[in-house]
């Protein structure tokens, strides 16, 4: 929206500014987080009065059984402020932009249903039904993966996913495309899901991983930088940097409040649709392998109720972990659920800088 302001430079030269990309991305993200500050407060007092609380399931830790009652759906906050932010400072007319924005929405409204139905059954096993859910998400990851199947980011180099650190690698997925973008996306959009256990883990995860794909956004829609790092060059895709901006800050201002002890918790209305952002930056930046490193985090949360299900169900009840996800194996194991949460911040931030020296090691 603002971005039609610099067609009047000529008129008034300080509306130049709204053309360049990292200015319109410094705005999305102090709007976000403002916006997530100012309403934060009345939201949360207005979920209370609703009485929208959390239910919390009784084969979790102990010590979580005391969170029950906290306001959840807190995911509307954060889509309020992703969604607000990027409609003011993104170009509309941008497709990446576009499949962002109906990403959040569709999944954030399957999230919806789902927590609204938990609150209503008084149970957190009263939503929607794991195949159904499962369903809803498989024909979003399709529609999609069409998408970019038939037009893809780079039509010189679809269909391809390339190689971290090596140079010019890339292995052709051809029929397996749709398949190999069906697992990316509701990959990270489940992963995500099954981080958010602890007070501030998944928003303050998500920063990283948000402002870690604004800076390969940027660079894969830049020419003249894609070309001398060797990234696959990805037309209209810098404007994902103003998205990628905005949902790091509304997770920052989220993450004021779900700080422990959390006020409020996102819920599946918020998981979902941040989970599923990021698998879309993935897509569209070609970038999807440097997903699973910078969101490294994510990925161990989602690999260890993998393997603990199946360990439970071919070694005849035997666990691999004290308890799934990996967050409460550790709370388990005696440590307390804020040194659980600041650990895995900075393995998320390990894992960015790892990221980013993939830019230079080509």
């Amino acid at each position: 929206m603002l971005y039609t302001l610099a067609q009047w430079r000529d008129a008034f030269s300080p509306f130049n500014v709204f053309q360049y990309i990292t200015f319109r991305a410094g705005g999305a993200f102090l709007t976000a987080l403002a916006l997530c500050l100012l309403f934060g407060g009345p939201f949360i007092a207005a979920l209370k009065r609703a009485r929208m609380q959390q239910y919390i399931r009784e084969y979790g830790p102990e010590s979580h059984l005391k969170k029950s009652g906290t306001p959840t759906m807190g995911g509307l906050l954060i889509l309020f402020a992703l969604l607000g932010s990027t409609a003011l400072w993104a170009r509309l007319d941008n497709r990446f932009i576009l499949l962002a924005l109906g990403t959040c929405v569709y999944l954030g409204a399957l999230g919806f249903v789902d927590d609204y139905r938990k609150w209503l059954k008084r149970h957190p096993a009263g939503g929607l039904t794991e195949n159904l859910k499962m369903g809803a998400m498989v024909v979003w990851a399709l529609a999609v993966g069409s998408y970019f199947y038939f037009s893809p980011p780079n039509a010189e180099f679809a269909h391809r996913v390339f190689i971290p650190y090596a140079k010019g690698v890339s292995i052709p997925l051809h029929g397996f495309y749709l398949s190999f973008a069906l697992i990316v996306l509701v990959g990270a959009s489940n992963a995500v899901n099954l981080t958010d256990g602890l007070d501030g883990l998944a928003p303050g995860t998500l920063v990283v991983s948000a402002l870690s794909f604004a800076m390969f956004a940027y660079l894969a829609g830049h020419a003249k930088l894609s070309a001398y790092l060797r990234l696959v060059p990805v037309p209209g895709a810098g404007e994902l940097t103003v998205f990628l901006a905005a949902l790091g800050g509304a997770c920052l201002g989220f993450l004021w409040f779900n700080a422990h002890p959390a006020e409020i918790f996102m819920g599946d209305t918020g998981s979902l649709p941040l989970g599923g952002a990021l698998g879309l930056a993935a897509l569209s930046l070609q970038q999807e392998l440097i997903l699973v490193i910078v969101g490294g985090v994510f990925v161990a949360e989602a690999m260890s109720v993998i393997l603990q299900i199946g360990s439970v169900r071919l070694r005849k009840g035997r666990r691999v972990f004290r308890m799934a996800p990996l967050h409460h194996h550790f709370e388990v194991g005696g440590l307390p659920e804020t040194k659980v949460t600041i650990r895995f911040w900075i393995a998320a931030i390990v894992l960015a800088l790892i990221a980013m020296t993939s830019l230079k090691i080509r």
